[in-house]
């Protein structure tokens, strides 16, 4: 759906309630007409009506500029930017994927209201893990800044493509972050996954939960396999750690491909922990090829449930030792 003006989009939304009784699939604003009137109007707007923030909402806009991003970020309803090179087809997987992404978020969103009993009374934990988060990823940033230089340097002359590999994650209660990390891989790795998904370590038959792991990834470049033994590609992850994405200790966030298949009440626990660099299921299992799916996910659930301050040093103090992978994966 789109309007020439903010009023005339709700309007026309409004009409599509009363007279047919459903909401639009997608709501398009057009950048190039878009003042910031219509800009606090559409915020204003879900903001009285939450029941319609389930809808995805695009930004056209000719091409991706600085100032697009600007308005972008500053706009925290639009969900995604299109422009003229997106095919019918990739709008329409988008308008698809994002709308599940979405009524996710907002349905599991209620049925966590009750589980978030398991942080009341957690203050002195909280406070304490996030003061170590920030205290810790700033003095890591500032040790590791040396490294970080020489390993970005490396991968620029190993082979073309970016430094850093940035992708949306869901992390605690499902909000979705970009996660970065040093590119171990390829360019255009993400597209060739459907290519490996008989490789896939862990067993699915396409009903319940999915997680890829490919041992001996064959998109890996030979530095990257270095960095991921090593665990050096997680350093940028620090970042995520300051902005708050992310605590030291958690349970790993997901691809957005990942967790949505993770919307049931038998699994929606795991998503009441913060996401974090390491967790339980690292020190546990990283690795191990026999793990399954369930086992995996039951670890991180283990973790939501009973996670304090005292449970996060320890598992900080056992993250060394599974540091050193014996499998590439």
């Amino acid at each position: 759906m789109e309007g020439h003006t903010a009023k005339d989009g709700q309007a026309l939304i409004s009409d599509l309630l009363s007279m047919e009784r459903k909401a639009p699939a997608a709501i398009f604003l057009d950048y190039s007409t878009v003042s910031r009137r219509d800009s606090e109007s559409w915020a204003a707007y879900f903001k009285s009506y939450q029941a319609l923030r389930t809808i995805p909402f695009f930004l056209l806009a000719g091409e991706i500029t600085d100032e697009v991003k600007v308005f972008t970020k500053q706009c925290g309803f639009i969900d995604e930017v299109v422009t003229p090179a997106c095919t019918e087809q990739q709008l329409k997987a988008k308008v698809e994927f994002i709308s599940k992404i979405k009524r996710m978020q907002s349905v599991q969103g209620e049925k966590m209201a009750m589980p978030r009993a398991h942080y009341k009374g957690k203050g002195v934990s909280n406070f304490l893990k996030r003061s170590l988060d920030i205290t810790a990823a700033s003095f890591g940033l500032i040790c590791a800044a040396p490294i970080m230089l020489v390993i970005a340097a490396a991968i620029r002359m190993e082979s073309k493509g970016p430094i850093f590999y940035a992708a949306k994650r869901a992390g605690r209660n499902y909000k979705v972050f970009k996660f970065y990390k040093f590119r171990t891989m390829v360019p255009d790795a993400d597209k060739k996954l459907q290519q490996l998904q008989h490789l896939n370590q862990y067993a699915t038959d396409g009903k319940g939960p999915v997680f890829y792991k490919v041992s001996n990834d064959p998109r890996i470049t030979k530095l990257g396999n270095f960095l991921r033994n090593s665990s050096l590609d997680e350093l940028p992850q620090l970042f995520n750690v300051l902005k708050g994405d992310m605590s030291l200790v958690g349970n790993r966030p997901l691809p957005l491909y990942e967790a949505t298949t993770l919307t049931t009440d038998e699994w929606v626990e795991r998503f009441l922990a913060p996401a974090g660099i390491t967790g339980l299921w690292q020190i546990s299992k990283r690795g191990k090829a026999e793990m399954s799916v369930e086992e995996r996910i039951q670890l991180d659930i283990n973790y939501a449930n009973k996670n304090t301050f005292a449970y996060d040093m320890w598992l900080m103090v056992n993250t060394p030792f599974a540091l050193i992978q014996k499998d590439n994966v």
